[in-house]
């Protein structure tokens, strides 16, 4: 049987180290072996571990929260052989990266775990949905990655002018974020990327059609991702990547690829907003009153900034946005703040009638 003390060298290129290794501890005294997730599907996975690639059943770890699945990027304790073969456990995250479900239930759904770059990829073949990647930038935030965006099919924007001014309206929706441009087609701008990810493990993000699969055989250096042509009209493409895969890059570093994200919907991602929208939380800071919407309310610093040019208007109406639905995910699942959210709309109905009261006494 292989033991963990056989782990540093055969699982260092997915990221394995001292801090693995201890969290392992327990888990090596009963006889399992560590590997990490690299793809996850219908119940079982596979696992890299010291001895090889090992296919897995999670039925012995799988919860009724769906945040706690067996996840792409887990680091786990498998057993060294049975049939079928188990994940007793998985270690404990450092990161993950969670988005709200489809369903009804306001469920969240982890998309890969131990991340500490999401790269989003955002096609420059259509027009760039600003909003789309501060929608992305909260999630990242939140997950506990570094984000970075990566404008790809670059080499469609011939003009050096129009590609700089998209690169100038991408950084300020990403303030504190690196943009970059990448024609994976020519090669170009593809070593800064593969500098970026060339440490660590990463996670790329994007709407089908963004050329994520060709920008993941670019960095893989071989056509691991199938790859499908993506309609002139919109630039979808068809969900080429159906599973979310974990593989090892040549030149260092980790990279998960994951499924085109049609609908991305924000969990509990307040502090994620925040960053992404950090002029704005600074700006707050100086209105008159603590809990300012930013709507009405007399010497809101925030729409004074909008006035005075120095704040987008499509940025303020963006953080209005993600803000609303990221509380309404939240209050669907704590009582409380369901409960304090009708305090206030109460309050700001009747501040809104006494206003309007004051104005048509003045009028009369």
């Amino acid at each position: 049987m292989t033991s963990s003390s056989a782990a540093p060298s055969a699982l260092a290129p997915y990221g394995w180290d001292d801090a693995w290794a201890d969290a392992f501890t327990p888990y090596e005294a009963e006889g399992l072996l560590p590997g990490r997730v690299i793809r996850v599907d219908r119940g079982q996975c596979d696992v890299v571990t010291p001895g090889g690639v090992l296919r897995a059943d999670t039925a012995f770890v799988t919860p009724h929260d769906p945040l706690r699945v067996v996840c792409t990027g887990d680091w786990v304790a498998v057993e060294p052989g049975g049939n079928p073969r188990y994940v007793r456990a998985y270690l404990p995250r450092r990161t993950s990266f969670v988005r709200s479900t489809s369903s009804k239930r306001s469920e969240g759904q982890i998309l890969a775990a131990n991340v500490d770059h999401a790269v989003i990829a955002v096609s420059l073949a259509v027009e760039l949905d600003l909003g789309r990647v501060e929608r992305f930038l909260a999630l990242a935030w939140e997950s506990g990655a570094q984000p970075v965006v990566v404008l790809t099919k670059a080499d469609l924007v011939p003009d050096p002018v129009t590609l700089a001014h998209l690169v100038q309206d991408v950084e300020t929706s990403a303030p504190g974020v690196p943009v970059l441009t990448v024609s994976a087609l020519h090669g170009d701008g593809l070593d800064t990327l593969v500098a970026l990810v060339g440490s660590g493990t990463s996670v790329l993000l994007g709407q089908s059609g963004a050329g994520k699969s060709t920008l993941a055989n670019a960095l893989v250096g071989e056509d691991v991702m199938d790859v499908r042509a993506a309609r002139d009209v919109d630039g979808k493409g068809r969900h080429t990547t159906t599973t979310r895969n974990l593989l090892a890059l040549p030149s260092g570093g980790v990279l998960i690829d994951t499924p085109g994200l049609r609908g991305v919907g924000l969990f509990d991602a307040g502090g994620g907003v925040g960053q992404v929208f950090s002029e704005i939380e600074e700006l707050a800071e100086r209105c008159r009153f603590h809990d300012c919407s930013h709507e009405s309310e007399p010497g809101c610093a925030v729409r004074t900034a909008v006035e005075d040019g120095e704040l987008p208007v499509r940025r303020l109406e963006s953080y209005r946005k993600l803000m609303r639905e990221n509380q309404w995910i939240v209050a669907k699942t704590d009582a409380r703040l369901r409960s304090e959210i009708k305090k206030d709309w109460k309050r700001k109905h009747a501040q809104g009638r006494a206003a309007m009261e004051a104005k048509r006494g003045r009028w009369s």
